[in-house]
């Protein structure tokens, strides 16, 4: 696993609020739906971020990262692991304080070049297993 305890509770109780989650639409059979769920029963504002850009549990959609117009704290990134480096690197762009990479989602390189930034990072956890232990 990539990033320890102390990582892991810092983005879900010290980096902020506003999650942005890539890869979460309305399809109530992926992961990105429950897991945006329950963070916001923990008190997130999640922001669905998918190409349909649909409202997904109340909250508006985007397109994309850059389609977002106020700051994001958090990108939880739910698409395949050969497309997340590029995720990454926009949330680094962005301003992000923290990327997290769902379980399976895995980009050593992308992982490295995001700590180097400067920018929180965990990859291949899960913060709705996560944050209910804090």
């Amino acid at each position: 696993m990539y990033g320890d305890a102390a990582t892991v509770r810092k983005i879900l109780t010290g980096t902020g609020d506003t999650w942005a989650v890539v890869g979460l639409s309305n399809n109530t059979s992926r992961a990105a739906y429950g897991v945006a769920a329950v963070l916001q029963r923990f008190g997130k504002r999640i922001v669905p971020v998918h190409p349909k850009a649909e409202a997904v549990h109340g909250e508006q959609g985007y397109a994309s990262l850059a389609d977002i117009p106020f700051p994001v704290d958090v990108v939880d990134v739910f698409v395949n692991s050969h497309l997340a480096g590029a995720v990454a690197d926009e949330a680094v762009t962005m301003g992000a304080k923290a990327v997290w990479f769902q379980l399976g989602v895995v980009d050593e390189e992308a992982y490295d070049r995001t700590r180097a930034a400067g920018v929180e990072m965990v990859m291949d956890r899960c913060p709705a297993i996560e944050i209910p232990q804090l």
